[in-house]
């Protein structure tokens, strides 16, 4: 019987301590295919890597997942930075993962990243620095590829929306390593020929494709570009560095073409409702003051000296009026009661007694005789009549 026997539990913990121990184990970067993944109500994640030879078990702990930035599905390519140890338990080893990126187009998402992170601390995003894209351009330039889809869509775009306006191409190389250099003197290049609005940009394609508008040239190009630029990249799930250096992003070219170019039927049928709106307001004005002139001018003729004179004429003719309608009453008035005074005067005539068969006898001192006592026998009378004067003397004097 062996000397030396150890226990399963002895045997895998100095297993674990041979790779503790080894310093290329602890910090490794191990490239392979996502396989078996499986994301556990704990907050784990479980998964193997692969290749054409073997495979490997992986767990990322719950802890260690605030650095993952995409959800990992199978056959993934990626890169794993961990550690490799020994699960004791089961005797197994396997990578911890602390870091996962995609390998290829992940290296260069964590570039884009960086980039982004970069220029953002430097404020080349802000937008206190965002230039107003002028409304009405008469000069457009494109940086773009000459051949491509994108040139045909703003050339057909715009011909539509205003046909008045000139294009002016820069023939920019826009994939592959010359790409950045070529785009950013494009650029350059459309700036000082004087253009009124510029657009840089491309058709889609895959982040390899649209690496050129990623690079930090380009994007200090367009930040130190006096002319608005307009950046047209890809489509509209794509968002590169160019995107937000730029004044304005457009989603596609013909987007692009769109916002830099003003619909003239548009311009023309909004003017026409301006022309219209100004005619109305005119109208209405010169209404207003017809009618303010009119007040004014009333209240002009009421104070002027001939409508005063008017009015006291007209006041005066009115009292007239009214002066002789008082007096025609007062007349009337008066006859009547003169014709009463005259009825009662005429019951109370001498002339009326006598012709009712009176007479009226008076002395020869005028007086009327009224007594027996106021003559005596001779003395001459008068003795008024209806038709004359009778003259007689007193012969005798009767007492009743």
């Amino acid at each position: 019987m062996a000397k030396n026997v150890y226990t399963v539990r002895q045997v895998n913990a100095y297993i674990k301590n041979m790779f503790v121990q080894d310093y290329m184990l602890n910090r490794i970067y191990v490239k392979g295919e996502i396989s078996n993944c499986k994301y556990h109500t704990s907050g784990h994640i479980y998964f193997s890597l692969k290749d054409e030879s073997g495979a490997i078990a992986c767990v990322m702990f719950a802890g260690d997942r605030r650095g993952l930035s995409f959800r990992m599905q199978e056959g993934q390519k990626v890169i794993v930075l961990g550690s490799i140890s020994v699960y004791e338990r089961d005797g197994k080893y396997q990578l911890y993962a602390k870091e996962i990126i995609l390998d290829g187009e992940g290296a260069l998402y964590q570039q884009y990243a960086r980039l982004k992170r970069e220029l953002e601390e430097m404020g080349m995003f802000a937008q206190e620095y965002k230039q107003p894209i002028p409304v009405y351009s008469r000069t457009v330039g494109v940086v773009t590829a000459p051949t491509g889809a994108a040139i045909r869509d703003i050339m057909n775009i715009t011909a539509r929306r205003n046909p008045c306006v000139q294009l002016i191409l820069y023939p920019a190389v826009v994939q592959g390593e010359q790409a950045a250099s070529s785009i950013a003197k494009g650029i350059r290049t459309l700036d000082a020929y004087g253009v009124d609005v510029m657009i840089v940009g491309r058709g889609g394609g895959s982040i390899e494709d649209l690496w050129a508008f990623n690079e930090e040239e380009v994007a200090r190009a367009i930040f130190a570009c006096r002319t608005p630029v307009i950046s047209a990249v890809g489509h509209e799930t794509d968002t590169t560095i160019a995107d937000l250096v730029a004044d304005l992003r457009a989603p596609t070219p013909s987007a692009a073409a769109e916002l830099a170019v003003t619909d003239y039927r548009q311009l023309m049928s909004g003017m026409e409702l301006f022309r219209n709106q100004l005619a109305d307001r005119l109208e209405q004005k010169i209404s207003r003051y017809r009618q303010r002139l009119q007040h004014e001018k009333l209240r002009l003729m009421y104070v002027s000296p001939q409508y005063k004179l008017n009015a006291r004429k007209q006041y005066l003719s009115e009292l007239s009026d009214r002066f002789a309608q008082e007096m025609d009453r007062k007349l009337t008035d008066r006859k009547h009661r003169l014709q009463l005074c005259a009825g009662r005067l005429d019951g109370l005539s001498p002339v009326r007694k006598l012709s009712q068969g009176y007479s009226y006898t008076e002395l020869s001192d005028k007086k009327a005789l009224r007594s027996i006592t106021q003559v005596q026998e001779g003395d001459p009378v008068l003795i008024h009549v209806t038709d004359g004067k009778v003259r007689a003397r007193v012969e005798a004097l009767e007492a009743d």
